[in-house]
């Protein structure tokens, strides 16, 4: 009998032209078929934003061949929402993955990424998901090393599954001396934000949001040490938010209301 290859979603955040998708894209191809929905341009750093105020455009292109093909007007969330509900039709594909990324989601970015937030929305589906980011922010990064590491642990997911709740967040440090793969923690550390202020032509200012990035977490089973010393870093993250260890304290607070 004919293996029934896997169903693949391909989504990013960086538009549905980008190198980094492209890179992904013929990694999938050798292991299931493959359907990419993308943003029509570049949609870095909207996090988890949906679009409610205005309608969606969702238009098949041919970019790539023997791959179905989506852009879309929305942002990485809304491909995902878009290609399950309009594409698939509730028939939900084996495997979502997102990326490739041009630039690093480690430790506190994944709450900023729209590379990791599409991948977010397919695990809320209750497909198994992963995001990649490679630290190049090139256009003409080479993803080309990072090839072989996706395959290894795509094939891994698909053989074992993920937990419902639970996605990876898998980067990439840049050049071709990479180590291995790390299964880490999402590091402590977090950005210090500084606006750049500066005067428009009519007199009315306006901010360039600029900013350094301060790890604070020395331990060496983060992702931040692992792509420090080469390594793929592989984060297990979870959507459900709730503070566990606070509730037993918010508990003994007195809530009564005279």
């Amino acid at each position: 009998m004919k293996k029934v290859k896997p169903r693949i979603l391909v989504v990013n955040d960086d538009g549905i032209d980008a190198p980094g998708i492209r890179a992904l894209i013929e990694v999938m191809q050798e292991l299931g078929e493959v359907t990419v929905v993308a943003p029509d341009s570049p949609q870095s750093g909207m996090g988890h934003a949906i679009t409610i105020a205005k309608p969606l455009r969702l238009d098949k292109v041919h970019l790539y061949e023997g791959v179905e093909m989506y852009k879309s007007s929305g942002t990485p969330v809304d491909c995902v929402k878009l290609a399950v509900n309009q594409i698939f039709k509730g028939q939900k594909p084996d495997l979502c993955v997102s990326g490739i990324n041009h630039g690093l989601n480690q430790s506190i970015n994944v709450i900023y990424s729209g590379t990791m937030s599409a991948a977010v929305e397919g695990a809320i589906e209750s497909i198994p998901s992963i995001g990649f980011s490679l630290d190049d922010f090139a256009y003409d990064a080479d993803f080309n090393p990072c090839k072989k590491f996706i395959k290894a642990i795509v094939e891994q997911v698909l053989d074992h599954g993920l937990q419902l709740g639970t996605l990876l967040n898998v980067n990439f440090p840049n050049g071709n001396a990479i180590k291995g793969i790390k299964v880490c923690r999402q590091a402590n550390a977090k950005w210090a934000e500084e606006f750049d202020e500066r005067i428009d032509p009519h007199k009315r200012n306006y901010y360039w949001l600029t900013g350094k990035f301060q790890n604070n977490d020395h331990g060496e089973d983060t992702d931040v040490w692992a792509l420090d010393n080469n390594y793929v870093s592989v984060v297990p993250v979870q959507f459900d938010m709730t503070a566990h260890h606070a509730i037993q304290t918010l508990n003994s607070w007195d809530f009564n209301v005279e």
